[in-house]
């Protein structure tokens, strides 16, 4: 992979990565368990949808880094973030058991992002996936569909944890567009 672009004196000037934030409100009516989706709703949950993260339609990129947040500081669990690049039809509600990826949202899926468990260090929980690190499947390139420019994601627990109604989880990609 391509770290950055030679100027003409032979220095290597890094590439801008591009960042995009989704932030949902987690319904958390009960503790996750193991392979819970995690969305703002149990009845109505929709999609992460990382708008824009190409300039034009059908642009491509790849994902260099990423960065999951929760409000609460004792929520540590492990996450896995599914990306496609259409709305899947998988689970979308909140605390039910995942159902990605199904036979139907193959031609759309991206990839996954497998996030380590989030610290506890006093503010929010977080966690962060980098090509340096060793797990976590970056960089993960990927193409938007004809006549888009985003994708669009399902955030999985890997862990059983407790979650408060209404906490907030952001999470953050960090793009080199082509």
């Amino acid at each position: 992979m391509t770290t950055g672009a030679r100027s003409s004196q032979g220095w290597i000037i890094p590439y801008q990565a591009f960042e995009v934030s989704v932030t949902k409100a987690l319904a958390a009516a009960a503790a996750y368990a193991v392979e819970d989706v995690m969305s703002e709703s149990a009845t109505a949950g929709t999609s992460w949808s990382f708008a824009n993260v190409v300039p034009v339609n059908g642009g491509s990129g790849t994902i260099v880094k990423a960065i999951v947040s929760c409000e609460t500081t004792s929520v540590v669990p492990g996450i896995t973030l599914y990306l496609f690049t259409a709305v899947p039809t998988s689970a979308l509600n909140d605390n039910v058991a995942n159902t990605a990826v199904l036979h139907a949202d193959h031609a759309d899926y991206v990839g996954i992002i497998t996030f380590p468990q989030m610290a506890d260090l006093g503010g929010d929980s977080s966690a962060i996936v980098t090509t340096s690190l060793t797990t976590g499947n970056l960089p993960l390139p990927f193409i938007c569909a004809t006549g888009a420019r985003g994708l669009f994601g399902i955030a999985v627990t890997r862990s059983v944890f407790t979650a408060t109604a209404g906490d907030d989880l952001i999470i953050k990609l960090f793009i080199h567009q082509d």
